[in-house]
């Protein structure tokens, strides 16, 4: 059995967060969770959704709620709270 975390958000500029993202990755390392699709919307590709696998899910739930993820949401641009939801096959 597989755990998942979505995370749906809004960035100002694509290119600038994804910099940011990719640069944040040995966290989501430490917290394992691991990306297996970063997606843009269609119509606006500033909106982005991410799925995760994750290994565990308090750690995942934690991780997402962290006030170093926080941070470095609001400096790379992201725009209001993300909508993230946790799953599991």
């Amino acid at each position: 059995m597989a755990n998942f975390m979505i995370s749906r958000i809004k960035v100002k500029d694509f290119a600038e967060w994804k910099a940011s993202y990719d640069a944040h990755k040995p966290a989501r390392d430490e917290a394992g969770v691991t990306e297996k699709y970063l997606l843009q919307d269609v119509d606006d590709t500033n909106k982005v959704t991410i799925l995760f696998e994750a290994e565990d899910f308090e750690k995942a739930k934690a991780f997402s709620t962290s006030d170093d993820l926080i941070e470095a949401m609001q400096k790379s641009g992201v725009v209001g709270e993300p909508d993230i939801y946790f799953l599991k096959d």
